[in-house]
């Protein structure tokens, strides 16, 4: 029999948790699915799985053989889609998790060019600040703000990001610019209130070393739009990322200030689990990569 096949099927039969249901999963009988196993077992010369009618269980074999597999089945997957990225139409269903400001603006709004691409393919978002860790939640893909480091993910930079601290010129004019962290005591801070209170902490790095600033203002709000509004009008400084005023600082609405305290990097990444890839994902993400490459994009107000 087709190694593969016997290793997929394998696979299926442990996340699913019985052969009825991997059978419904993988679109074949439950009896080719058992004969894929047992011709696995005989090939490796082990026992992968203690089964009964009622029961379905790993031997410690089996739990042993069940993560080199899935590296396997992986890789495989992974390498075919680079080699040949049209071999078969894309289909299935693809849930995106993103934060909810960057999500509304740049990945959501660019799910009709992908579904014009690929029309046999079901998206769904949810845009939301929670942090869930995608190897245990039910995403197929999740778009970040800050750095990634997990081996457990396949990570994909989507844009290069700072935070920045900013205001118009006219703010400036009247209050003067920081020029230190600890200058911003004396300035209106446009804070960021979450469901867990006040984000009075604005991050920074000084002497190559991480720090936090609190700051105080005379208005808060949990909307990055209304934020960003506030600033356009004078009201105070934020500290917002480059790619949410990059129209913004083009043509000098905003101007930044304290640029050497920023932190060197906040990038926009696409991450998603190693060990169930689908192929979905890696292309909307090259949607995505697509769209942020035009010229202007990140100058031009949506």
């Amino acid at each position: 029999m087709n190694r593969y096949k016997e290793m997929r099927a394998f696979l299926a039969v442990v996340k699913e948790g019985s052969l009825a249901a991997a059978s419904i999963k993988e679109g074949i009988t439950s009896s080719m699915l058992g004969r894929y196993i047992d011709s696995l077992e005989r090939r490796l010369g082990i026992r992968l799985l203690h089964r009964t009618t009622r029961h379905l269980s790993l031997t410690e074999q089996g739990v042993f053989f069940l993560k080199h597999c899935q590296e396997l089945v992986t890789e495989i997957d992974v390498r075919e889609a680079e080699i040949f990225p049209d071999i078969a139409q894309v289909t299935g269903r693809l849930t995106v998790l993103a934060p909810p400001h960057f999500g509304r603006h740049h990945v959501a709004v660019h799910a009709g060019a992908f579904l014009a691409a690929h029309p046999n393919v079901q998206l769904s978002f949810n845009l939301s600040n929670d942090y869930v860790d995608p190897t245990t939640a039910e995403y197929d893909l999740c778009i970040r703000i800050g750095n990634v480091i997990d081996r457990s993910f396949v990570t994909t930079k989507l844009l290069s990001n700072k935070r920045v601290v900013c205001a118009t010129p006219a703010y400036f004019e009247r209050f003067g610019r920081p020029r230190t962290l600890e200058d911003l005591g004396q300035h209106n801070c446009l804070c960021v209130n979450l469901r867990a209170g006040l984000h009075r902490e604005w991050l920074f790095q000084e002497n190559g070393k991480p720090v936090s600033v609190k700051v105080e203002g005379t208005i808060d709000c949990n909307d990055a739009d209304a934020l960003i509004r506030w600033a356009r009008d004078g009201l105070g400084l934020a500290w917002r990322s480059t790619w949410e005023i990059g129209a913004e600082i083009a043509d000098g609405r905003l101007v930044t200030v304290l640029d050497d305290y920023a932190l060197p990097s906040f990038d926009i990444t696409a991450v998603y689990p190693r060990d169930r890839p689908l192929k979905s994902a890696r292309l909307f993400v090259e949607t995505l990569q697509n769209a942020y490459s035009q010229p202007d994009y990140w100058t031009v107000r949506a």
